[in-house]
């Protein structure tokens, strides 16, 4: 299943970087585009973070829910939010961001458990 969804997220990452680069260079201001780039790069990285995670757990016969969704509903919520906030007026978006800041935050920190774990 993670496979599938690193694979989703990953291709929806590849698809937003060039619907910025292409679709939204004229229609945006720099920054906007400044931020849709870091909200595709952010995406892009979690979603070969996730394929590597599946990679691991098929591998090591291991469980990876608890980084898998930390890291996935992070990227929704912080790439999310920014696409968003790039296309549409909705200001109160812009808090949602941190929080899937924190989330991406807490995936990294889950990976210390399987460290652990896998030291025994």
């Amino acid at each position: 299943m993670w496979t599938i969804i690193a694979a989703i997220s990953g291709a929806l990452a590849v698809v937003a970087g060039a619907f910025g680069a292409h679709g939204l260079r004229d229609r945006v201001t720099p920054e906007q585009l400044d931020a849709w780039s870091t909200a595709c790069q952010y995406h892009l990285l979690h979603s070969v973070v996730l394929l590597a995670l599946a990679l691991y757990a098929t591998g090591a016969d291991r469980a990876i829910r608890l980084p898998g969704v930390l890291f996935l509903v992070g990227t929704v919520l912080f790439s999310g939010s920014i696409y968003l906030l790039v296309l549409s007026p909705q200001r109160w978006l812009g808090p949602i961001t941190p929080i899937g800041g924190l989330f991406l935050i807490a995936g990294w920190v889950s990976l210390i458990s399987l460290a652990n774990n896998g030291s025994r």
